[in-house]
């Protein structure tokens, strides 16, 4: 349906907003307008209406589009819904399956999960979340991951990987958000789009998903995102938008109702947004089950239906009895042959989907040389035992040191040395161990008692081992001559006190998980309940810190949590490790030691409790479809915390280094077309070690206009020497100066640069006109 601005019923105040004006500051009046007809359903499509964004086959896809219609038309209808239809879950080997088509000389297609690694897989890695990999803020490891994940996929025989996972941290809860990039629209797209390129330079579609508006767990496959327009297209659309700019081959509707509307069977969503306004040019599949609107599904625009359950003949072996295949949902298969038939879709919009999901096949190139299945996800006596991992802990240790973020370094503690009298240390909680059960034990990882790694859900990898806090510290202790003892007992508080009172610092280790709501953990269904650590944390910090005066706190979570011992003085550093995957570890280690000076930087805000967020999970309903309303409008995250006035405990942006960076000659320039805008500052490092700085550039638009106060628009990670100084420059463009009123507008007038370490932590800032 299309995205009108919600009804006052839902309540909704443009925060951000002034009402509109009329200014010598900007020519743009900007609040979004109420409109009664928010829940109007448009005009479906029909076979009178044929109204389809047909694909253009423009730029870089020309050739494979040329391709691909010429094969669709050597192919029957039935054919055709083949290649829309898969065969049913646990009916192939992997979690989607496309039938091959002999007649054209296509393999069919392996579909399988997730943004971490290949789920269900046997020698393959378990890489860092999408979270970890927005935290290291650099764009050369986003790809170089991207890259790695791609060969794994490849080596398997999958051609089509089930990521990266692009829904924002809206509220700090949400059970999946670690999967996907962070709370800002900008960093999440730039973490997205150079996964998407890395994964597909391996010749494997990446899929953007969850396409849209799915970021809470809860009521996910019956709850309505209300959302007007231009916070859909300012805040959500971006990273899917970057994907498409990306060249990425596939996109996952999700199962969530848009303003009412089913997102598989949203017209205005898919059909005229996704492959209309971004001009998409791959296939959309559903999310699992997701096909709620059989018909609609179809004419809204979605290509394929998984995981597909319906009676296919066995059209590779002529002569063999159709074979039926397990599974719930409506199916598309022989009924939509029926549709098409009698008229109720157009057989044009059939030969599109199947154009769709041929050109992406073809233009990754998997009709040359790609490789066939070699596991099974289901039977794993059927696995070949392809050794996909290469070098990839290499890459996976170095993504996750670069994740790293050390939010408090009080007196320079860190890193750990001898000369600085640390000559033994204790490790506290179960997070810092290996668990009493390996890390795959509990399926989908619904559980751990060990160290965490990675949250639970389809979005999980199997690990092929994961190296615990205990393993990477006491090994690099080792080799200094410092002395490790620990406690695991997350409830041993007076034998932790002990042991803390006997070391020359302590490392307390503390987590909270989250993920997929099909899976319950401690009475957390998908979304955490609360913003407080699991197993007794706090608990177990305080005691610790009351005994110790150098008490390190490490936390793996999937974000924010509150930190009621944020103040204690005992508390001398903090490290925030999110979720890094199986050289947990060891990454780990190399910061606290200084082999690694960290760069990591938050990808989200922490407030003090979860009634400063500008957004909360919607627990729950009493009606059928349950309401969750976008009214926090533009201020997702950083941005509610700037216009409501309100202190983060520890701001989006913000992580610390072992050395120290000065900014200085911060300058803006706006070009003499008006059309784009240069800023450029100097950094230097005025430490005496190498370091990475990441320098993050926030715009703050004419106040008519009615944008938060500020957005970041543009980031760099430098590194810099010891005494050296570097010049970063950004360019601007209108795209920057844009804000959505039924398209695009550039708003003219006086704009502020805001350049700095963080989104609270400005260096400097400069003013230019457009």
């Amino acid at each position: 349906m299309k995205l009108t601005a919600l009804s006052l019923a839902f309540g909704l105040l443009a925060s951000a907003s002034a009402a509109p004006t009329t200014s010598d500051e900007a020519t743009i009046a900007a609040t979004p307008t109420a409109s009664a007809d928010a829940t109007a359903k448009p005009k479906p499509i029909s076979s009178s209406t044929p109204a389809f964004n047909a694909v253009k086959g423009t730029g870089s896809w020309s050739a494979a589009v040329k391709e691909a219609k010429t094969l669709v038309s050597k192919l029957t209808l039935l054919e055709k819904t083949i290649l829309a239809t898969g065969v049913g879950w646990e009916s192939g080997p992997c979690v989607g399956n496309i039938l091959n088509i002999p007649s054209i000389k296509f393999p069919g297609l392996c579909l399988q999960d997730s943004p971490l690694g290949v789920r269900f897989g046997d020698r393959t890695s378990s890489f860092p979340a999408g979270i970890n990999v927005a935290a290291t803020f650099d764009k050369d490891l986003m790809y170089k991951q991207g890259v790695a994940m791609g060969e794994e996929f490849r080596a398997k025989g999958i051609n089509v990987a089930l990521g990266p996972m692009m829904n924002l941290m809206r509220a700090p809860a949400a059970g999946r958000a670690w999967e996907g990039g962070s709370g800002d629209p900008y960093l999440t797209s730039i973490t997205a789009a150079a996964t998407v390129k890395g994964i597909q330079s391996q010749g494997v579609i990446a899929t953007a998903k969850h396409y849209i508006l799915n970021e809470q767990e809860t009521f996910r496959k019956t709850g309505s995102s209300n959302v007007d327009d231009r916070t859909f297209h300012e805040v959500y659309l971006p990273p899917f938008k970057a994907c498409v700019d990306a060249g990425v081959g596939a996109v996952m509707c999700a199962y969530n109702f848009i303003n009412g509307t089913q997102a598989c069977a949203d017209e205005y969503v898919i059909n005229d947004v996704l492959k209309g306004e971004l001009g998409f040019q791959g296939f959309v599949m559903t999310d699992w089950w997701a096909n709620y609107e059989g018909i609609q599904t179809a004419l809204a625009g979605t290509d394929m239906l998984m995981p597909g359950d319906a009676i296919f003949p066995n059209i590779t072996t002529p002569g063999v009895p159709p074979f039926s295949f397990p599974g719930a949902g409506t199916f598309w298969y022989t009924n939509l042959e029926k549709l098409v038939n009698n008229g109720t879709i157009p057989a044009a919009l059939v030969d599109d989907k199947a154009t769709r999901i041929l050109a992406a096949w073809l233009q990754l190139k998997q009709n040359k040389n790609f490789p066939a299945v070699n596991f099974d996800s289901w039977t794993p006596k059927n696995n070949k035992h392809v050794d996909a991992q290469a070098d990839h802990d290499k890459l996976i240790r170095q993504v996750g040191a670069a994740s790293t973020i050390v939010l408090r370094n009080t007196k320079s503690v860190l890193p750990i040395s001898t000369k600085k009298g640390h000559y033994t240390l204790s490790l506290h909680g179960s997070d810092a161990g290996p668990g009493i059960h390996s890390p795959d034990f509990f399926p989908d990882k619904g559980g751990y008692d060990g160290t965490l790694a990675q949250g639970w859900g389809s979005g999980t990898a199997p690990f092929p081992y994961l190296v615990s806090p205990y393993e990477g510290i006491s090994a690099r202790a080792r080799a200094d001559h410092i002395r490790v003892t620990w406690d695991f007992d997350d409830y041993d508080l007076a034998g932790s006190q002990t042991l803390a009172d006997a070391s020359d610092m302590a490392l307390v280790f503390v987590s909270a998980n989250s993920g997929e709501e099909y899976i319950t953990v401690d009475g957390n269904v998908g979304d955490r309940n609360n913003l407080t650590l699991w197993k007794n944390g706090d608990n177990l910090i305080q005691s610790v810190a009351s005994k110790n005066r150098n008490t390190v706190v490490i936390v793996h979570a999937a974000g924010a949590v509150d930190m009621p011992w944020i103040n204690n003085p005992n508390i001398t550093a903090v490290i925030y490790a999110l979720m890094p995957g199986q050289e947990s570890g060891n990454a780990l280690a190399d910061v606290l030691f200084g082999a690694v000076n960290p760069s990591g930087r938050l990808p989200f805000t922490i407030n003090a409790d979860r009634t400063q967020y500008a957004a909360d999970i919607e627990y729950k309903s009493s009606e059928p479809m349950p309401q969750v309303n976008y009214t926090e409008a533009l201020l997702i995250d950083y941005r509610w915390n700037d216009a409501k006035n309100i202190e983060p405990v520890f701001a989006f942006g913000h992580g610390l280094s072992y050395t120290q960076f000065s900014y200085s000659n911060v300058k803006a320039t706006a070009s003499s077309s008006g059309k784009t805008a240069t800023m450029s500052v100097d950094v230097s490092n005025s430490g005496k070690v190498a370091g990475a700085e990441v320098v993050q550039l926030y715009l703050g638009f004419p106040a008519a206009a009615g944008e938060p106060p500020k957005i970041l628009r543009r980031f760099e990670k430098v590194n810099i020497k010891a005494g050296q100084r570097r010049t970063v420059k950004f360019t601007l463009n209108e795209e920057d100066f844009s804000i959505w009123q039924g398209g695009w507008k550039v708003v003219r007038g006086t704009f502020t640069a805001y350049v700095g370490a963080s989104s609270r932590d400005i260096r400097g800032k400069s003013t230019f006109k457009i």
